[in-house]
């Protein structure tokens, strides 16, 4: 089969494009899936990049490319095939499978589960633990899939959504964001920030953005009440949640902008890992942070209800060829298109 393979950590040339790549044999509990399109993500770039060890991050998020230790779950084993957002068709399943059959459309998250004794909370990433979507097919165990093959969403939007939606169906239910609340979202024009957006709008809340103003309208179409400016001074004692995507300088502005009693869920550091808190600011207001990663299944089996049902979808602003890995990333980081960026198979790309 064909597919990428990552090497090693660094840039883009760590990236290398194969055509002899053997194809999985799916053994007890195991499901071959045919890739029918597979999205661009951070978490793709951050693992390629080693971003992840704490040791070689710095404020600003620069990494030594002499890493040894970056990905999710610490040292990866190359080379790896990444992408943690798939969709595909079932084209073949081992011994003792019952649920997932042969010609079913299927997705997954990104962080599937793995619970150990002393960490409930326990999880692998695909594309950084175990192999991923960007090759023709990729191997699943059959209990981390999802049926959608009843959703009236194409390949390509359910290639958007695992990570992105996932992502922010995560951050609005660990900050119990329910109708009537004055939600603030940052990075409100990304894969991850614009699903939020949506899903908090379909909960009822105030939803208010922060992005570029060149994106404002995009961000307005999915259902932002307000949007704000990137170098937007926040008012003080203002949100009742703030969702946050991006970290950095503006972090404490952030706290300073939630209600006594409010709460903050982060997903992200795109702006930079490395913040500087006030404790102050958080325990003489009561303030709740809540770090967020892992997903209880109930959250990605609530998102794929809403999948099968069409209630949502994503933007999907471009599309490439899975040989044009390189080219998407590259994209991607320029934060040039709003929404989401898809990678498809060769044969399938048009």
């Amino acid at each position: 089969m064909s597919g990428v393979l990552l090497t090693c950590h660094g840039g883009p040339e760590a990236l290398v494009w194969r055509r002899d790549l053997p194809v999985p044999v799916p053994g007890p509990g195991q499901v071959l899936v045919r890739v029918l399109a597979a999205g661009v993500n951070n978490t793709d770039i951050n693992t390629r990049i080693g971003w992840y060890s704490p040791d070689v991050t710095t404020a600003t998020g620069a990494v030594d490319q002499d890493v040894e230790a970056g990905g999710w779950g610490g040292a990866l084993t190359f080379p790896r095939i990444q992408g943690g957002d798939l969709c595909g068709k079932v084209v073949a399943v081992g011994p003792k499978t019952q649920r997932i059959q042969i010609g079913h459309r299927v997705t997954c998250p990104i962080n599937l589960p793995r619970p150990v004794p002393g960490n409930p909370q326990g999880f692998i990433a695909l594309g950084s633990e175990i192999d991923g979507a960007f090759a023709e097919y990729c191997l699943m165990e059959e209990g981390d899939l999802y049926d959608v093959s009843a959703s009236p969403l194409s390949d390509i939007e359910i290639a958007a959504m695992p990570c992105a939606f996932g992502t922010a169906e995560n951050l609005l239910v660990r900050a119990s964001v329910t109708a009537g609340h004055k939600v603030l979202i940052t990075g409100a024009s990304g894969g991850v920030g614009l699903a939020a957006v949506k899903l908090a709008a379909l909960r009822g809340a105030e939803v208010n953005g922060i992005t570029a103003p060149a994106k404002a309208d995009v961000v307005r179409d999915q259902g932002a009440t307000h949007v704000l400016p990137r170098d937007a001074t926040l008012p003080a004692d203002t949100y009742d949640r703030i969702i946050d995507i991006v970290g950095g300088p503006a972090w404490p502005d952030l706290i300073r902008a939630l209600k006594p009693g409010g709460q903050y869920a982060v997903s992200g550091a795109i702006a930079g890992p490395v913040v500087e808190m006030d404790l102050r600011e958080v325990y003489l207001r009561d303030i709740t942070i809540h770090g967020c990663t892992h997903q209880a299944p109930e959250v990605f089996g609530r998102l794929v209800g809403m999948i099968n049902e069409g209630r949502v979808r994503p933007l999907i602003s471009k599309t490439y060829a899975l040989s044009e890995i390189a080219a998407a990333q590259d994209d991607f980081q320029s934060k040039r298109h709003p929404g989401k960026l898809v990678l498809i198979p060769a044969e399938e790309h048009t």
